[in-house]
């Protein structure tokens, strides 16, 4: 096994100077800089993570936990998650994922054990019992997702409501007056994801305020049920000229269930979903939709926890940041057939 020694051996120096080299700790030469660095690239040295925890009292990990939950798509999910481990391997940090049931027990052992130097939650709920322990934990943590307490805690979400309007809004101003709704499955709700309310009942008020008829559904989050039901909301609802999915599971089934039916976007219907650009890449989805903005929550996400293991943020201040929603038109949407 390759040594900082051998390193400092090779590359002329003392073993404390390469070691400065590496860490940035102290101020070094270039030229004494780019010989250690020759000598790490030539003996292919890796620094023993083990002995630079014990010695910064980091272990440079973070934990992510999230579930893969039956009654969400799982794609969607793993958006969340490359949003985080992206960003944290730019940082420089590795991330240990937790898919436990219980997270509750997860987050206990991890934090008890001083594996990882802070948390990120995802699949965040109304009343999640992890808040309290990660509250209690002393590592720092974040929150991808808005639950109804968020004190103490730092926490990045979309702002659902401003989604749900938005939505309404874009599709009143084209001259559109029945819209369907479709939902994440009921069940996700009641276990208390409040990202599925926020945008529902801002979309109905505002549909309210606008003289807007909304139709609003819980959908299937996998196949073929979520197809079938979609086949049944545009038979159940042939007036309505505009479909808005909050549903990722729909999205990627809408293509299919139109082109059986011999429709189109925007020709015979507008859509508006609500999805990362990276999803709609892997689904060659053709549908304008609000980004969920998985990337940038991951990273702030991130960059926030890290602040805080680095101790450069004030300690007692925390933040809850919801990105104002954008939607990114991919011509899925137009004045409603009978106006052309």
């Amino acid at each position: 096994m390759v040594t900082i020694g051998d390193v400092a051996r090779v590359a002329g120096v003392s073993r404390s100077t390469a070691s400065y080299a590496l860490s940035g700790k102290r101020s070094i030469s270039p030229e004494v800089r780019e010989k250690v660095e020759e000598a790490v690239r030539s003996l292919g040295y890796t620094p023993n993570a083990g002995a630079k925890a014990l010695a910064t009292s980091q272990t440079k990990v973070i934990g992510l936990l999230a579930r893969f939950l039956e009654d969400e798509f799982a794609p969607a999910m793993l958006q969340y998650i490359l949003g985080v481990t992206n960003q944290a391997r730019e940082r420089g940090y590795d991330t240990l994922l937790l898919t436990d049931e219980d997270g509750v027990a997860a987050l206990k052992r991890i934090s008890n054990s001083r594996m990882v130097d802070g948390f990120i939650l995802l699949n965040v709920a109304e009343n999640d019992d992890r808040l309290d322990i990660l509250r209690q934990a002393p590592q720092p943590g974040s929150l991808v997702g808005l639950p109804g307490d968020p004190s103490g805690i730092d926490a990045f979400d979309l702002d659902f409501v401003a989604a749900g309007r938005l939505m309404v809004e874009t599709l009143h101003e084209l001259g559109h007056r029945s819209l369907i709704l479709v939902s994440q499955p009921e069940h996700v709700l009641e276990r208390g994801g409040a990202y599925v309310w926020r945008l529902a009942n801002a979309a109905e008020q505002r549909a309210t305020e606008l003289g807007v008829e909304l139709h609003h559904h819980f959908g299937s989050s996998s196949q073929p049920e979520i197809g079938l039901e979609l086949a049944q909301l545009l038979d159940a609802h042939p007036s309505a000229t505009g479909l808005l999915l909050n549903n990722e599971a729909a999205a990627a089934a809408l293509p299919n269930v139109l082109h059986s039916r011999g429709l189109s976007a925007p020709a015979d219907i507008s859509v508006i979903g609500r999805y990362s650009d990276d999803f709609a890449r892997t689904f060659s989805l053709p549908y304008s939709a609000i980004d969920s903005a998985a990337d940038d929550l991951g990273r702030r996400a991130v960059e926030r926890l890290i602040s805080r293991i680095d101790g450069t943020v004030d300690a007692d201040t925390t933040v809850v940041d919801l990105l104002a929603p954008r939607i990114d038109d991919r011509g899925s949407t137009a004045v409603p057939p009978s106006r052309h």
